[in-house]
């Protein structure tokens, strides 16, 4: 998405770029995503797409992807790196900064309270119960993420990518190879293969 379309898609919220306005609706919703990143960072992205995509229109399911991509593939925390690059897309130096510590402080705070009350925490039975309710609703959000960018393919007929989603699971799933080797390799196919606009 460019320039033009991020600002007109801005306007429609009544958000100026660089406001107070602004950096606040970027820090609030970049700090409910960390909040309700449970069970991995893989699900940070439909929290991404549902917030940014979809509700704001900031960034587009391309722009998505990207960031999830490199985000897994570089050294740290998944959530913090996605946080990065989006912060950067929207406000440079000053939205990293902002996306930056908004992702940091749920788990921050979650850990410091969790440090004051571990054995409550560690051994009550009820906790262990809702972080597993919260870990099933988590993958059910990653699944229908997955067949809705599936869906999007298929409709495109953008076959390559298809075959390479196709190979990925499989490689994953059954023959448990890493995901950092996947997605290497899914880089190297991308840049041999996928140059055509009409992948874009």
């Amino acid at each position: 998405m460019d320039i033009e379309k991020m600002d007109e898609a801005i306007g429609k919220l009544n958000i100026q770029p660089g406001t107070r306005h602004f950096y606040w609706v970027l820090f609030k919703s970049t700090f409910l995503i960390s909040a309700f990143t449970v069970g991995g960072g893989m699900v940070i992205i439909p929290l991404l797409k549902t917030k940014f995509v979809d509700e704001y229109g900031w960034i587009n399911d391309k722009e998505t992807l990207d960031i999830a991509a490199i985000a897994q593939s570089l050294p740290g925390v998944m959530a913090v790196n996605a946080s990065i690059m989006l912060g950067h897309r929207m406000a440079g130096l000053a939205g990293t900064l902002v996306t930056t510590l908004a992702t940091v402080l749920p788990p921050l705070i979650t850990m410091t309270i969790i440090a004051f009350f571990y054995d409550l925490f560690a051994h009550n039975p009820y906790v262990q119960l809702l972080l597993k309710g919260m870990q099933c609703g988590a993958t059910a959000v990653i699944i229908k993420v997955a067949i809705d960018l599936v869906k999007k393919l298929i409709t495109k007929k953008q076959l390559i990518p298809i075959l390479i989603c196709i190979a990925t699971f499989i490689a994953a799933l059954i023959f448990e190879v890493n995901l950092m080797y996947c997605v290497l390799v899914d880089a190297f196919i991308g840049l041999l293969l996928l140059r055509s606009p009409k992948y874009n």
